[in-house]
């Protein structure tokens, strides 16, 4: 609890001393950014990002929520709340720190601990070509949203199966690694090698071998991770691993990229489940993927398009399957739903998963130039341990008050509810969620 209040308190005193010592917030940067040197060269920067949820969801069959049939939940959560630091004291010296908490809501534990998503230290060897970082960090493949930059994204949240190991080898997406980062002409890259967290510290009960495919609980192998992408246009900023939503317009972005995730026998399985230590088979775990992402001012009016599209095989292993619920309003078990209770779904497993978004920003509206941004998103997932495909939908609007600074979106997503007995979809399940952003 000390360590908690120290974090807590560090991080209230920051945002309360900086302005206090040079702090610009112009018109045109709006940023909270310490110089630290006449040229600004070397500083310190801060940024601030909240997401707030409330949602209707159509739970999953045979959801309970504290022992009682909880067919429909209405509930208000903090998804995100991240807090960013990060700069320069030397010309070849970067530091990046971020802290926060995630889903939060009124059946998780109260007063929960902010924690570090991010700590490294990176040494640029030179401006452009290679910089090498270490620690706890989202520099990693194999998607360009395996390291989505959150308070930019399209709709209320990114693909998630890119985040393939999510909260199970890793701490929210990041890992423990050691990284090369670059530009070579029009070609942006990383390559890491990430040290794997124990299955046994995840927080959620280790399951036992079985006939399908599990991390291993043996002592993890190294894990090797890149992604690679053509930039066509406009460059990216690689300044942190954290990838653009949606530009609005301000620039024109359009990249093919490729990447990778190999990790020496990370999964495991019994071929006889009576004889389990003699039939133990361990597996490698590969996925590998490429997408194409788009983004443009369309017209003279202010209009733009987004457009991302991906296709990923992912490698876990002889019908590996995880489920993923999103700040849960229920219990994650059920008798009834291979997805568990609440909003759960099968979003990771053995297979091949398509995926794509796409929006349009509108010209702006009226005299108060009010600006909206529709969009829809896809995924669909044939999973080896599914007897039918997995399709996720997801409909909805922003509306820009401020840009990315300050939206509302209201999202219509769509999903499958699994049968334990067969693995098919029992039935299609709904959830409307109205998420209020303020990014600084």
């Amino acid at each position: 609890m000390k360590v908690k209040k120290i974090v807590s308190y560090t991080f209230l005193g920051l945002l309360w001393v900086i302005p206090f010592f040079g702090l610009t917030q112009s018109a045109a940067n709006r940023e909270l950014k310490l110089a630290l040197n006449q040229d600004g060269s070397n500083y310190i920067k801060a940024t601030l990002t909240t997401q707030v949820w409330g949602r209707y969801i159509d739970n999953n069959a045979g959801t309970t929520l504290n022992g009682y049939n909880k067919p429909q939940s209405y509930d208000i959560g903090l998804r995100r709340i991240r807090a960013q630091f990060y700069g320069k004291f030397h010309p070849k010296v970067f530091f990046y720190t971020q802290l926060g908490i995630n889903n939060q809501n009124a059946n998780n534990a109260r007063k929960p601990g902010i924690f570090f998503h991010d700590v490294l230290t990176e040494y640029q060897l030179t401006q452009r070509s290679i910089q090498l970082g270490m620690g706890l960090t989202a520099w990693t493949g194999f998607g360009r949203y395996s390291a989505p930059g959150v308070a930019s994204i399209l709709g209320c949240d990114v693909p998630l199966y890119q985040q393939s190991t999510n909260d199970v080898t890793d701490q929210f997406l990041r890992k423990l690694s050691i990284y090369a980062k670059g530009k070579l002409g029009k070609l942006d890259y990383r390559w890491v090698f990430s040290d794997p967290m124990s299955v046994q510290t995840a927080g959620t009960a280790v399951k036992p071998l079985n006939a399908h495919s599990d991390f291993s609980q043996k002592p993890a192998k190294l894990q090797s991770s890149a992604y690679v992408m053509w930039q066509f246009l406009d460059e990216e900023s690689n300044l942190t691993p954290y990838m653009t939503g949606s530009y609005l317009g301000k620039k024109r972005v359009f990249n093919i990229g490729a990447g990778y995730q190999y990790q020496s026998k990370a999964m495991w399985h019994v071929t006889d489940t009576l004889k389990l230590s003699s039939s133990t088979q361990e597996e490698d775990l590969l996925n590998y993927h490429v997408d194409v992402f788009y983004d443009a001012p369309v017209g003279k009016k202010g209009a733009a398009l987004t457009v991302y599209a991906a296709a990923t095989h992912m490698g876990f292993g002889k019908k590996y399957l995880r489920n993923a619920a999103v700040m849960n309003a229920a219990d994650a078990a059920s008798k009834m739903s291979l997805n568990g209770g609440g909003n759960g779904a099968p979003l990771y497993g053995t297979g091949n998963v398509v995926y794509a978004q796409v929006g349009y920003l509108l010209p702006a509206i009226g005299k108060n130039e009010i600006h909206l941004q529709p969009y829809v998103q896809f995924m669909q997932a044939n999973y080896d341990a599914l007897a039918q495909p997995m399709q996720l939908f997801d409909v909805g609007i922003n509306y820009f008050i401020d840009g990315h600074r300050s939206k509302i979106t209201i999202d219509y997503q769509n999903r499958p509810d699994y049968q334990i007995i067969d693995s098919k979809v029992g039935s299609r399940k709904s959830a409307i969620i109205l998420q209020l952003q303020v990014a600084i």
